[in-house]
């Protein structure tokens, strides 16, 4: 049996960025080179890091990678980001609430409600699940990415289901299952466009993305990223838009969120991805406002992890688990059924 850090590895995780400084330039500024903008507030950094910082796609104004050579203005954002955190203990216990939807010796499963991000990074070093548990519980077993119980993650604006071990031995045995792909996983999402087929498979290696380095994307080659399948369903036709069933046989970061939009079906309201935009539909005023009133409403991508089954590390019984889909997701469900009925608005 391999060991729950090559499962944690294999299973769940590709290279992250984290945000280790942010600066907004003033209103006044001149423009001058990124990389010297940047030496002059950042201590002990030398010209040459910061150009191979940058070469590597790893510095960001206004959220989009530059060059060394890059002019900074008044008023825009500059980021560095690198691979690893910038500080050593993030694991701080912090007291959040969690809804938890089942609890025993062995593990516990949380709804996480979406806006959460699961553990320390990209910025977000408090508030986390992670944070939230170390609070909830005296021990929690580790793993080698220093995410204690985590067995798998789900996106910051996903909302949904996630189990999360209390032993090591619980840890050992659902990743094995994660790793092994018989574990279930279904998620609910919401898509620009009408997908003809009522069922499909998605196929394809999913890698950073070479130019945006925030993004994933797919690699239909498969000589870059990694082995990457969704299955999808369709649920119901909403005018403009898909509800679709997705069932994951891998866990990439962004997975389905990058395997739709290879697809031309990005979830609807991705800001990341491009679904924060009219995609589908003529722009007359009164369906606009409309659809400006569901991004409103739903401020995230609307995806939610619906169920998730696997086999208890210690019984060996079958454990599945469904949450709700959030207000959020259904208030917006809602008026695309209304829509989809009446067709009015244009």
């Amino acid at each position: 049996m391999a060991n729950d850090k090559q499962n944690w590895s294999d299973a769940e995780s590709d290279d992250e960025l984290y945000e280790h400084f942010q600066f907004k330039a003033d209103p006044g500024q001149e423009p001058l080179r990124v990389d010297k903008f940047l030496i002059n507030r950042i201590e002990n950094a030398s010209r040459n890091k910061i150009q191979l910082a940058a070469k590597a796609g790893n510095i960001h104004v206004n959220k989009a990678p530059v060059k060394p050579n890059y002019k900074v203005k008044g008023g825009d954002v500059v980021q560095v980001l690198f691979s690893h955190p910038p500080y050593e203990n993030l694991l701080v216990p912090e007291d959040l609430p969690l809804d938890i939807v089942y609890e025993d010796d062995a593990l516990v499963v949380i709804n996480k409600a979406p806006g959460m991000v699961v553990h320390p990074g990209h910025g977000n070093y408090s508030g986390t699940l992670v944070n939230a548990l170390l609070h909830h519980f005296e021990t929690l077993p580790q793993n080698n990415q220093q995410r204690p119980g985590l067995v798998h993650r789900i996106d910051k604006d996903t909302s949904g289901l996630l189990v999360v071990a209390k032993t090591e031995t619980a840890m050992t045995h659902l990743a094995q299952q994660f790793f092994d792909k018989t574990s279930e996983r279904e998620y609910i999402a919401l898509v620009w466009g009408r997908m003809e087929e009522d069922s499909g498979t998605v196929e394809g290696a999913i890698g950073r993305h070479p130019k945006n380095r925030l993004q994933m994307t797919v690699f239909p080659e498969g000589d870059q990223g990694k082995h990457a399948v969704t299955h999808y369903k369709v649920l119901e036709h909403l005018g403009y838009v898909t509800l679709i069933s997705c069932r994951l046989e891998t866990g990439r970061t962004h997975q389905i969120r990058v395997h739709m939009k290879h697809i031309g079906h990005t979830l609807f309201n991705d800001a990341r991805y491009g679904g924060d935009a009219l995609l589908k539909g003529t722009s007359f005023t009164k369906y606009k406002q409309f659809v400006d009133n569901c991004f409103h409403l739903m401020p995230r991508q609307a995806l939610h992890a619906r169920t998730l089954g696997f086999v208890h590390p210690t019984t060996g019984k079958k454990m599945s688990f469904e949450a709700p889909l959030p207000e959020d997701f259904s208030n917006v469900l809602e008026r695309w059924r209304h829509y989809a009925r009446h067709k009015s608005l244009e």
